[in-house]
């Protein structure tokens, strides 16, 4: 579990970097960003499964697709949230059961 985890972060790191690249093309950088926005957003969802992995698809399309948004680390974002801030989120509850005989 934990090198898949370590993967993901891996991967999602670099599909950010390619989707940052693409701001540094001149001319041709936002024509790209056209053909890398559907492309990121299924990755996105085979990544993380899911309504969480749907919603970050949403959110990954839209911020390849629309200009000067490109500098936002969205699966690096989604990793943090979905192995460091969701899982403090999940808390245990204990319940206590007596038992009279």
């Amino acid at each position: 579990m934990k090198k898949d985890k370590y993967k993901l972060l891996r991967r999602g790191v670099i599909y950010d970097l390619v989707g940052a690249a693409t701001y540094f093309v001149p001319v041709v950088g936002p024509f790209l960003d056209i053909l890398w926005a559907p492309y990121a957003a299924k990755k996105m969802s085979e990544m993380y499964e899911g309504n969480t992995g749907k919603i970050a698809s949403v959110i990954v399309f839209l911020e390849e697709i629309l200009p000067f948004s490109d500098f936002i680390p969205t699966f690096t974002l989604m990793w943090l949230y979905t192995f460091v801030f969701a899982k403090a989120d999940k808390t245990v509850q204990t319940i206590e059961v007596e038992v009279n005989e």
